[in-house]
């Protein structure tokens, strides 16, 4: 979507908009708009669109309203990007290839025009690569975005969300592809060309030099698959030299048909987006790359495909990790927290970070619990947990806290290893989170991110459409931004 910036307006453009404030329609709108707006019961609510015509220099004008809501309050930004999305879901096939958006006699500010320009970029975001027989009306058309009368400092400020938004892209593209184009070393692969320029550094540790590692965990769920793993670094240090990275892990299954406790074969082609932590990740370094954020961020992906070969791991296999610790395999199908427990103890042995957080698409049952509404965050820091927090609310990546403690710990215990990677049907979110737990080092703030309901949308959302919701990657920029800057 090519966003352009100038002081008048195109003359007599084939599609106008103006954002309008709730109960707050603009006074120098035409009668006509005003009256069908009125009758129409067009209130300025937030994504509210009302669609009307006027003549301009003997030409006929499709003219949009679309409204924020509220003119104040803590939600305004949100606000904001839902009126842009509502744009882009109302034109985005419409025939309509340029948008004028007017914002002559409004109040906004650069941040909140750069607001609207997010949530109208992310919500024309389609994957199309493999559509061949779209209809004429189906396909995209909307490709262009004039800003007439912006306020100073817009372009600097839409640069920044761009970069944002280029990072939310990637996490959907990445999710989206089908297991068949995006393994481990594909997905290396296109961060490797995603990244070029940029400045990050990027480094990969095959399965030989994971296994000098000893990450016996890992390379027990890639074993399987005739696809190697892969451990992904991606490092940014646009920091002071001296401070500590803060660190986000994410889960990279590509495919997870269960290994050898296989998943039921009704629903398992979504186990494509079992990396949508991973793709968080990916996609957040990208973010924050591309924008030069003044911090040290460092992203890790564990990257396997869980098979169920002749060679795929057993139930009641015993892993070594690389800890040290060691693992009963008692369902082959938990198998990122096997992934993630490895890439932990690397992080931290590798980077002394102060902070980890990890971000995985790791159990149904925090499907059960939230639904597709919140992802859930488990955390030994209070203060580490309220920012998360806060930084879902302001990105819209919400999450939930839920808790942890001795009584569910012991539920993991192992008869022969130190720990089983399962533990009893109840709970089994929380029971996931503190195996994890076990892996964290004395002194390292840790929290973990169960996003397994909200990587894919089988509807339209605020902000995206059907499939790849891109969860996680401003999560990540927004907690970096807030926290880290």
């Amino acid at each position: 979507m090519k966003v352009s910036f100038t002081e008048t307006a195109p003359q007599s453009p084939s599609l106008l908009a103006r954002l309008v404030a709730q109960d707050k329609l603009p006074a120098d709108l035409p009668v006509a708009i005003v009256e069908g707006a009125e009758s129409s019961r067009f209130a300025g609510k937030t994504g509210q669109l009302f669609e009307g015509f006027v003549e301009d220099g003997g030409k006929v004008v499709r003219l949009a309203l679309a409204g924020f809501g509220k003119a104040n309050g803590e939600s305004r930004q949100a606000n904001l990007e839902r009126a842009g999305a509502a744009l882009a879901a109302k034109y985005l096939t419409s025939g309509e290839t340029s948008l004028v958006l007017d914002l002559t006699g409004t109040d906004l500010s650069a941040a909140d025009v750069a607001s609207v320009l997010l949530g109208l970029r992310l919500r024309s975001w389609r994957w199309d690569a493999y559509r061949t027989k779209l209809k004429e009306e189906q396909k995209r058309s909307l490709a262009e975005v004039v800003v007439v009368g912006s306020p100073d400092g817009t372009a600097a400020a839409w640069d920044e969300q761009a970069a944002v938004a280029t990072g939310v892209e990637f996490t959907r593209e990445l999710v989206a592809e089908p297991a068949n184009v995006i393994y481990p070393q594909s997905f290396v692969e296109r961060c490797q060309k995603r990244f070029e320029g940029l400045g990050a550094e990027i480094s990969v540790l095959d399965e030989d030099e994971m296994r000098q590692l000893g990450m016996g965990a890992l390379l027990g769920v890639s074993q399987g698959s005739t696809r190697e793993g892969k451990l992904l670094v991606i490092k940014w240090m646009g920091g002071k030299a001296d401070d500590k990275p803060t660190v986000f892990v994410g889960k990279g299954v590509t495919f997870d048909t269960g290994g050898i406790s296989i998943k039921p074969a009704a629903g398992m082609e979504d186990m494509k987006w079992d990396m949508g932590g991973a793709g968080a990740v990916a996609g957040a370094m990208l973010a924050l790359a591309g924008r030069k954020a003044k911090a040290n961020v460092i992203g890790v992906c564990g990257l396997v495909e869980n098979m169920p070969d002749g060679n795929a791991q057993r139930p009641g296999d015993v892993v070594t990790t690389m800890s040290g610790q060691t693992v009963e395999v008692i369902n082959t199908d938990a198998e990122g927290r096997l992934v993630l427990c490895d890439a932990l103890t690397y992080v931290q042995r590798e980077f002394k970070p102060k902070t980890v957080v990890d971000l995985a698409t790791l159990t149904g049952a925090m499907m059960i619990a939230l639904g597709m509404e919140h992802g859930g965050v488990f955390s030994n820091s209070d203060d580490l947990a309220d920012k998360l927090l806060s930084a879902g609310k302001q990105s819209g990546d919400k999450l939930w806290r839920f808790p942890l403690g001795p009584a569910y710990d012991k539920l993991i215990d192992s008869p022969i290893a130190d720990m089983k990677n399962v533990g009893p049907r109840w709970g089994g979110s929380i029971t996931a989170a503190q195996f994890l737990q076990r892996y964290v080092e004395d002194g390292v703030d840790w929290a973990h991110c169960d996003i397994a309901g909200m990587v894919w949308a089988d509807k339209p959302g605020a902000t995206w459409d059907k499939g790849a919701t891109g969860y996680g990657a401003r999560l990540i920029d927004t907690f970096v931004r807030e926290n880290c800057e």
